[in-house]
């Protein structure tokens, strides 16, 4: 079985924030496989079903950004989850708005949410799913990540949700090596692209 978490913050209060990207993501996935993410369960709100014909878990860790670890922890214990079968979806401010990024495995970076499931798993060889969420500039990282999308920017997040959702569903059907090429699409200011194909950070 494959186990699909997307990281962020529950509560009105966080709705739509750029570090809930994970949550947008899974929304889609729900939404395109017809799945209802709307139980309880290991201090999460999970759904299962099927995607791309794999069993799979969807996963909304309701125990804020910051102790995401104790969820994934809890979800990978009960099912016994293989590392290579644990997808984790999150915002990276280090990446260019809009664009995705796949990875086999790697480190936290900077990303808390990221830093207390490695903690908790005590691994960091599970792929992960990065939305580009684009620079603070001179804002507080804090206030920027915990900040509403400006109108300029959700063309991109919702182009790049819809992106992530379909990276995962071909994951699930032809593999990561598949995914990381057809989606780790860097556009360039000069408006070439170029391919980014690495497997780890």
């Amino acid at each position: 079985m494959f186990v699909i978490a997307g990281l962020g913050n529950p509560g009105k209060k966080y709705e739509n924030t750029r570090h809930n990207m994970g949550f947008l993501v899974i929304d889609r996935l729900a939404e395109k496989n017809d799945i209802k993410v709307n139980k309880i369960k290991h201090k999460s709100l999970v759904g299962d079903g099927f995607i791309s014909g794999q069993k799979t878990l969807l996963v909304k860790p309701q125990t804020y950004m910051n102790l995401s670890g104790e969820a994934i922890r809890e979800v990978v214990d009960y099912y016994d989850v293989y590392m290579e079968d644990l997808i984790v979806i999150y915002d990276d401010f280090d990446i260019e708005l809009g664009s995705i990024r796949i990875r086999k495995k790697g480190s936290a970076g900077s990303h808390n949410g990221m830093k207390s499931i490695i903690q908790h798993i005590q691994s960091k060889d599970f792929p992960r799913v990065r939305i580009g969420i684009g620079n603070s500039g001179k804002s507080d990282w804090k206030d920027f990540v915990l900040g509403r999308m400006g109108k300029d920017e959700k063309k991109a997040i919702e182009d790049a949700v819809d992106k992530a959702a379909d990276a995962i569903m071909c994951i699930l059907e032809k593999g990561i090596d598949k995914a990381m090429n057809e989606y780790n699409i860097k556009a360039k200011p000069a408006g070439k692209e170029e391919s980014d194909q690495q497997g780890n950070d």
